[in-house]
C-alpha cells in the first residue's frame, strides 16, 4: 500500500502531470512569502469563520493568531482559509436552513487544499454541528474549538444572560410590565462581551457535547470568550493538531458510536438544546450511524439533569467554568459514559478525565443522586398526531401542562401567526393548545426557531405566563416553556400536523410520551383527501433552495440532505 500524501503534494490540483501540478503549487503558495523550509513542514488548516454580522464569532481573529502560535511551536505550518458563518440572528430565513450549505462548504475545503489537519473554529449554533458534520465527510484529522460564552451582564443589579433573559423580559414588555425605556435599557445589556449565550442554548450545548464526543480538548467546552484562558486552549488546540496530523487520527477514529451515545448522555444530563437532537443525528448520520428516537427516550429514562443552568436552572456558563466544566458533569455520569471512548487527546475519556482535578467546592452541577431534574431534559412523544416523533423539553416546561388536553387554536403558516397572535379578537383562552403548521424544514422552509410561540398578547396582559404549543419547527435552546418541537412527518409534506383544525381536541401526556389528536380516523381519512400541499414559491425552483427542497431529510434524520447521509450501519444508542 502506498504511504499517503502529505503536506503540499496532498490533493494536487488535476493538470495531467504531478510534479509540474507541485512546482506551480510551490511557485503560488511562495507569493504568500513562504519559504522551502515552511513548505516542507506538516500543513495545519485553520478554518476562518469570522464575520461581522457574528457577534459570537468577534474574537475569532485573535484565536486564530493563538493556533498560529500553538501550529508553529509545534513544528507545523499554520494555514486559514475561510467558511462560511452563520450567526441565528442574522440568517434569513433561518440559520438552519443554511447549516447544510456551512458543512458542504467544510467538507470540500478540507478535501480540497493541502491541508494535514484542521482546526475547526465554531461557536454560534449551526457553526459547530456544520463544521463536524463537513470533517465527518471529509475525514482528514481535525481538532475543534470554540469561540466560548459570553459573561453576564447586569439590570438593576440582576445578572442578565442572552438570549434566556431576552426572551423573559420580552414576555414581560409583551404584557405591558415593563415600559419602552426599560426594554431598551435591558437590550443593551443582555450582550455585553463578545461570545455565545451564557445559557444552556444551543451554542453551549453543543460544545459541551462535542467536547464529550472527544472532538475537543478537555475543558475547552466553557472556557468565556474574553478570558485568556481561551487563549490558552487555542494554542493548545494549534499544537494538538500537528501530533494529529502525525498520528494520522482521523474523525471516523473518535466519533465512534460510543462517542455518539456519550454526547448524546451529556445533552440529556445537562439539560440542553432540543436543536441538538437534530445536529447529533446529522452527524450521526454522516458516519453511518442512525438515532432511534425511542432509545434515546428510554436513555433519558436514566439519566437526570444535572446542570442547574439557565433556561432550566438558574446559573450561566462562567458559573459552570468555575465549577470545573464538562469534567464536573462527566464525574457524576462516569456509571452511564463509554469511558474507553478515544478522543482527540489520543487519549481516552477516562483517562482524559483522571487528569483533571475536581473542584473543592461548586453549586452548579448537582450529584447523580440528587438531580435537577429526575429525567432527562428531553422526552420524547409518540401518537398520531407524530408518528415519527416529536419533542419536548420537559425539564423546561411547567409539570403542570405535562397532562394536557385542551382546544385547538389553528395557525397555518409563520405569516399567519404574526398576523393574528396578538389580534384582541382571537378565540383563545389560557387553556387552549396553539398550533403552527407549515414551520418544518421544507414548510419554512430551514425549521425556524418559530416553536416558541408567543402567548397571545391579551392573555399574557391577564398574567397567563405558558401555554401548551405545538408545531413541526424548532425551538431556541435558550427558550422555555411546554413547547412540542420537531412534529415529524411535518405538515408541508401531509403529516398529520395539517389535518388539525380549530376546535380539535389535542392530548399531551408527558409521562406516557403521548401526543395524540382526539379526532377519529374516518373524518381525518376524509380531511387527507381534502389536503393540498402549499403551492411553491417561484424562488423553490432554483439553486441551493431548490437543492434544500429536493433532497432535506425529517427532523428524525437531521434535516441533513440525503444524498450526504453515509449508510446506515448500526442503529444508536444501544439499550437494552
Amino acid at each position: 500500500m502506498s504511504t499517503p500524501k502529505r503536506g503540499m503534494r496532498r490533493n494536487l490540483t488535476a493538470y495531467g502531470d504531478e510534479e509540474f501540478s507541485l512546482f506551480l503549487r510551490r511557485a503560488f503558495i511562495k507569493a504568500m512569502g513562504y519559504t522551502d523550509d515552511a513548505l516542507e513542514r506538516p500543513i495545519i488548516g485553520i478554518t476562518n469563520t469570522y464575520s461581522g454580522f457574528n457577534a459570537c464569532h468577534r474574537t475569532v481573529p485573535e484565536l486564530i493568531e493563538a493556533v498560529k502560535r500553538g501550529v508553529m511551536l509545534a513544528g507545523g505550518l499554520p494555514v486559514e482559509f475561510p467558511t462560511i458563518t452563520l450567526h441565528e440572528s442574522f440568517a434569513y430565513p433561518t440559520s438552519m436552513y443554511l447549516r447544510n450549505l456551512m458543512a458542504i462548504d467544510a467538507e470540500e475545503m478540507i478535501r480540497a487544499q493541502p491541508i494535514d489537519s484542521v482546526v475547526l473554529i465554531g461557536g454560534c449554533d449551526k457553526t459547530v454541528p456544520a463544521l463536524l458534520m463537513g470533517a465527518a465527510s471529509a475525514n482528514v484529522p481535525a481538532i475543534l474549538m470554540v469561540t466560548g460564552p459570553m459573561l453576564t451582564g447586569n439590570h438593576k443589579g440582576e445578572r442578565l444572560g442572552a438570549c434566556t433573559d431576552c426572551r423573559r423580559f420580552w414576555a414581560r414588555y409583551r404584557a405591558s410590565e415593563i415600559d419602552d425605556h426599560e426594554i431598551n435599557e435591558v437590550n443593551s445589556k443582555l450582550c455585553p462581551t463578545a461570545g455565545t449565550c451564557m445559557v444552556m442554548g444551543t451554542a453551549s450545548t453543543m460544545a459541551l457535547c462535542a467536547e464529550a464526543m472527544g472532538m475537543m480538548l478537555p475543558g475547552g467546552a466553557a472556557i468565556p470568550a474574553v478570558f485568556a484562558e481561551r487563549m490558552r486552549n487555542a494554542e493548545a488546540t494549534g499544537a494538538r493538531a500537528v501530533a494529529l496530523a502525525k498520528e494520522r487520527l482521523t474523525p471516523d477514529r473518535i466519533m465512534t458510536p460510543e462517542a455518539i451515545e456519550n454526547a448524546l448522555r451529556v445533552l440529556l444530563a445537562v439539560g440542553g438544546s432540543t436543536n441538538a437532537i437534530v445536529h447529533l443525528t446529522a452527524i450521526a448520520g454522516r458516519l453511518g450511524l442512525a438515532v432511534d428516537l425511542d432509545s434515546f427516550d428510554r436513555m433519558g429514562r436514566e439519566t437526570p439533569v444535572l446542570v442547574d443552568l439557565k433556561p432550566t436552572g438558574q446559573h450561566y456558563m462562567e458559573d459552570l467554568y468555575n465549577a470545573g466544566g464538562l469534567a464536573t458533569i462527566l464525574r457524576e455520569l462516569k456509571p452511564l459514559l463509554h469511558g474507553k471512548a478515544l478522543t482527540v487527546t489520543g487519549k481516552t475519556l477516562e483517562q482524559n478525565l483522571a487528569e483533571v482535578r475536581a473542584p473543592e467546592k461548586q453549586e452548579v452541577v448537582k450529584p447523580l443522586r440528587d438531580p435537577v431534574f429526575k429525567e432527562g431534559g428531553i422526552a420524547v412523544l409518540r401518537g398520531n398526531l407524530a408518528p415519527d416523533g416529536a419533542i419536548i423539553k420537559q425539564s423546561a416546561a411547567s409539570e403542570k401542562l405535562m397532562s394536557h388536553t385542551g382546544r385547538a387554536v389553528v395557525f397555518e403558516s409563520l405569516d399567519d401567526l404574526a398576523d393574528r397572535i396578538d389580534d384582541p379578537q382571537l378565540d383563545v383562552n389560557a387553556d387552549d393548545v396553539l398550533v403552527l403548521k407549515n414551520a418544518g424544514p421544507k414548510g419554512a422552509p430551514g425549521m425556524p426557531e418559530a416553536g416558541y410561540i408567543p402567548i397571545p398578547r391579551k392573555l399574557a396582559q391577564q398574567g397567563v405566563k405558558d401555554m401548551v404549543r405545538i408545531s413541526d419547527a424548532r425551538m431556541s435552546g435558550t427558550a422555555f416553556g411546554s413547547i412540542v418541537l420537531h412534529v415529524a412527518p411535518e405538515s408541508a409534506i401531509g403529516g398529520p400536523l395539517a389535518l388539525v383544525r380549530n376546535g380539535d381536541r389535542i392530548r399531551l401526556d408527558v409521562p406516557h410520551r403521548r401526543l395524540e389528536l382526539l379526532v377519529d380516523e374516518a373524518e381525518l381519512t376524509l380531511r387527507r383527501k381534502q389536503w393540498r400541499a402549499p403551492a411553491a414559491g417561484a424562488e423553490d425552483n432554483r439553486g441551493y433552495r431548490k437543492l434544500f427542497f429536493d433532497t432535506v431529510q425529517q427532523a428524525d434524520r437531521g434535516c441533513d440532505f440525503d444524498f450526504l447521509a453515509a449508510k446506515v450501519t448500526m442503529r444508536i444508542p444501544r439499550m437494552p
